[in-house]
């Protein structure tokens, strides 16, 4: 077997004036983990399109265990051996695990001879591999971790002996993480090869065995990872010094800005997700709330932002109350001064299919600034579109581009240029750098302390612990929708990270 599993060289692909990969040459090891890093729109998630069939090279080649190979489908990248578990996960929801993974791979006359044949291959990779998951569950109901298992079962069920990973820890929970990373390193150990594209450059050190650097298209270091830094790659990547800590200054507390009073909400099948929750977050201060996706922070932020009804509670903003269990309107409660940046830009911060100006002032298109008599001024946003650009090194600078084509983290930009350029007193963030590269995750963390020491009120939701204890000066941990302890910024990783699992005393966990 040949050395190399992989082989690029000299890959070229331009998307009309935009250049997105310049002759890129890559050799990836057979049985190895070989992470690809670089800001946002650096090319890396092109690369690895070229290389499973969604998108074909303008020139190069591809080389697939030392022989040039065509691929130009995926179903050409599943037959060379290459399966890809993407970051927004392509299974149908309302089927079973099992149905989604023979999904186009059926290979049989008849359904029910497939799916037992399925069941059975199933079986043998979740044995071999630790992936555990049940094969008649609706994945929809699945947890977000249990979902990528699936991705991965249904590239392993296709036989890939090379499988890419795209961000595939934006989504998970630390300890889903370090599932995800044991069950890579067995993968690894039988043989298989591992392509990891992330921007978590502590992820990179922790599970890579060779790590390559994309910046602006183009290929810049290969290193093994044992013989490089996190500092170095960050610096590489971004091609300058990159501040890797949040430097932040005391500052004093003013005013209670918004208040939050035993609230309690449930989601649409009727299940109570926040139970009796009251806090406050004063002028100059920012509160994170730490914990496990899926215990009730999404909707504690939706209630407070006007998109969710509360089942009973009260909210304030700036002594004032909030219909939270009426008809609170998210246009009325920008007008006072709370901004919101959602956790989901895709489906709720934006429209894709917007260009970048009508993105850029998306439920503010009613602004005087924006209006020429009854009709929107074209001009006048465009030229505040381009302001905003230039102020968050929003790219490529087109304000003309599809918002679709902008990569994910200046996708994120674009929300929180339009939320916190609003000047509000109050903003609400939601996973602020998901998603988001080192370069851009300095440039958000400075514009967040930026807004607390301007005197506002900033309530953060992350399920980076490490952002929640960097940024925040109170941190609220939630569990099982209620607040279970508030602690300091000096509070231990540990710590936290026990009272996130509902274990609230922590000297009866010890």
């Amino acid at each position: 077997m040949a050395e190399t599993a992989i082989e690029l060289v000299g890959i070229n692909k331009s998307f009309g004036a935009v250049h997105a990969n310049r002759d890129i040459h890559l050799e990836i090891p057979r049985g190895t983990i070989h992470g690809i890093v670089g800001e946002n729109g650096a090319g890396k998630s092109t690369l690895m399109s070229i290389l499973y069939g969604f998108y074909q090279a303008d020139s190069g080649e591809i080389r697939v265990d030392g022989k040039p190979v065509t691929i130009a489908t995926p179903n050409d990248a599943i037959a060379t051996g290459i399966g890809m578990v993407h970051q927004h996960f392509m299974l149908v929801q309302n089927f079973t695990v099992v149905e989604n993974v023979i999904l186009g791979a059926e290979g049989e006359a008849l359904l029910n001879s497939s799916i037992a044949n399925a069941r059975s291959e199933l079986a043998r990779l979740e044995r071999e591999y630790g992936l555990e998951v049940a094969p008649d569950a609706i994945v929809e109901e699945l947890p977000v971790g249990l979902q990528q298992r699936v991705e991965i079962l249904k590239a392993l069920y296709r036989g890939a002996e090379i499988l890419i990973l795209d961000e595939p820890t934006g989504v998970l929970t630390p300890a889903e993480a370090d599932h995800l990373f044991r069950i890579l390193s067995q993968l690894k150990a039988e043989g298989k090869t591992i392509v990891l594209i992330t921007h978590k450059l502590r992820e990179i050190m922790a599970i890579t065995d060779n790590v390559s650097v994309m910046r602006q298209g183009q290929m810049v270091a290969t290193r093994k990872t044992a013989d490089t830094s996190v500092e170095e790659l960050a610096e590489l990547m971004v091609g300058r010094h990159v501040l890797l800590r949040v430097e932040k200054g005391e500052k004093e507390r003013g005013e209670v800005k918004l208040s939050v009073k035993n609230l309690t909400v449930k989601d649409s099948r009727g299940v109570t997700m926040v139970s009796d929750v009251s806090f406050d977050v004063r002028a100059g201060e920012i509160v994170g709330i730490a914990g496990v996706a899926g215990n009730g922070q999404s909707e504690l932020l939706e209630t407070i932002a006007g998109i969710r009804k509360a089942q009973s509670g009260t909210v304030h903003l700036d002594g004032a109350p909030i219909d939270v269990t009426g008809a609170a309107d998210p246009a009325e409660l920008r007008a006072r001064g709370l901004a919101h940046v959602p956790e989901d830009r895709h489906h709720v911060g934006l429209v894709l299919s917007f260009e970048e100006y009508e993105n850029s002032i998306l439920g503010y298109h009613d602004d005087p600034a924006y209006l020429k008599g009854p009709f929107l001024d074209i001009e006048a946003i465009r030229a505040d579109a381009r302001a905003k650009i230039a102020s968050y090194d929003i790219r490529p600078a087109n304000e003309r581009l599809k918002t679709a084509n902008f990569s994910g983290g200046n996708q994120q930009k674009i929300v929180l240029a339009r939320e916190i350029e609003k000047d509000p007193g109050v903003l609400i963030v939601g996973q602020p750098t998901r998603g988001v590269d080192v370069g851009a995750i300095e440039f958000i963390h400075k514009r967040l302390i930026a807004m607390r020491d301007a005197g506002k009120a900033v309530l953060l939701i992350s399920v980076e612990l490490d952002e929640i204890r960097a940024l925040s000066d109170r941190i609220l941990v939630i569990f099982d929708g209620r607040i279970v302890g508030e602690r300091d910024a000096g509070a231990t990783e540990g710590e936290l990270g026990l009272l996130m699992a509902g274990v609230e005393n922590q000297e009866a966990a010890e």
